[in-house]
């Protein structure tokens, strides 16, 4: 039974519209974990300090740890799981396996959202590029070579984002 306090929320996850009935202060990562089943996306510190809760809010990188669910109303979101299409992995998702570029896994998640970001920015980022957009993320397994590898793999198989001319060509 809803509490007193909750509210109803609408919004999309992963491409499907979500509506739910809770507290609008409670942190998107509880709601994605524990009323939608989405454990992808990871508890780290809580505190938008190290990364592992990163999912995409409207394209933007966003900490969900923090987010609460009532400022999302018919927002977009995009957690790890809903990268993929028709049962393939998104490149970024494929080039971190191809380098093996997790030990533990746990900040992945956090990074694959961060790359595939700024990958939908820029097909072919520079290794700069690449450590400013994942700057926020910590691992603690020293991976940070092969994660770079891996969206310079990534951006080498996706289309360039299409330009867009004046003379409606």
């Amino acid at each position: 039974m809803p509490e007193p306090t909750d509210v109803p929320v609408a919004l999309t996850v992963n491409g499907t519209t979500v509506r739910l009935v809770t507290d609008p202060a409670r942190p998107l990562l509880s709601v994605l974990r524990e009323q939608l089943g989405l454990t992808g996306t990871r508890f780290g510190c809580g505190l938008e300090q190290c990364g592992a809760c990163v999912v995409l809010i409207d394209g933007t990188p966003s900490y969900s740890c923090t987010r609460e669910i009532g400022t999302l109303a018919g927002r977009s979101v995009v957690t790890v799981e809903g990268l993929g299409r028709d049962g393939a992995l998104h490149p970024l998702q494929q080039a971190l396996l191809d380098e093996q570029a997790g030990q533990c896994g746990y900040c992945l998640s956090g990074i694959t959202m961060a790359g595939v970001a700024l990958l939908a920015r820029t097909t072919r980022p520079s290794r700069d590029e690449i450590v400013a957009a994942l700057d926020r993320h910590l691992c603690r397994c020293g991976v940070h070579n092969r994660v770079v590898r891996a969206v310079q793999r990534a951006g080498a198989v996706l289309e360039p984002p299409t330009a867009r001319t004046g003379d409606g060509a």
